[in-house]
């Protein structure tokens, strides 16, 4: 792999990872729930993810799951189910404003860091457009006569920092609309803008098709 294909994979993934998805609306509705640290405990669960799927595409297993009509239909349908029992939870939720220490002025956690490791991990996981994305993507900076683990390594390396870099500045960037957010009211009301936003990809996803 030369340093202009590096290149322009850095490009597809400055793209690839900016663009808000359900990683992204997991990270913000972490952050004004929990904080930064619970955000980046969702979105190292994701990220882990995701490194699986780059890992399953690169040996292999992708092109079963893009051949095989079953486990691919599995995969979406259990993501569909995910993404909208988390958008039916935020838009049920009967919270009015988030909650806050009111001596260190911080969101106060909820979850277990675990827990929101394990929920982030699910959110990554239950897209099967990743495994289709990745599948395709890689042969296209892969130079097949040359060692392959590493240029993989690399791959992987530069995704990695890329999605925790930019999930972590959504996370950031909610943080300080918190104050905002504080009034009662308004807490609802984003819980109901992003559940209405996790439903929406949930039905997006429902439309994926091995084609």
């Amino acid at each position: 792999m030369t340093l202009e294909i590096w290149f322009y994979y850095l490009l597809t993934m400055l793209v690839l990872t900016s663009t808000p998805g359900p990683s992204v609306l997991f990270s913000v509705s972490n952050s004004l729930n929990g904080g930064i640290k619970k955000a980046f405990f969702g979105a190292l669960g994701g990220t882990s993810a995701i490194t699986i799927i780059m890992i399953l595409s690169f040996t292999g297993m992708g092109v079963v799951v893009m051949t095989s009509e079953v486990l691919f239909n599995i995969i979406k349908w259990a993501g569909v189910a995910y993404l909208i029992y988390l958008g039916l939870s935020a838009i049920l939720s009967k919270d009015e404003s988030f909650l806050v220490d009111g001596e260190n002025n911080k969101p106060i956690k909820k979850k277990s860091r675990k827990a929101t490791y394990i929920s982030g991990f699910m959110v990554g996981a239950s897209n099967p457009k990743a495994i289709l994305f990745f599948t395709a993507l890689f042969p296209q900076f892969i130079n097949p006569t040359a060692a392959l683990w590493p240029q993989f390594l690399i791959l992987s390396i530069t995704f990695i920092i890329f999605e925790m870099t930019w999930l972590m500045l959504y996370a950031y960037f909610a943080s300080k609309a918190l104050p905002w957010l504080q009034v009662k009211g308004r807490a609802k009301m984003v819980n109901r803008i992003t559940g209405s936003l996790f439903v929406g990809a949930g039905a997006l996803l429902a439309t994926t098709s091995r084609n």
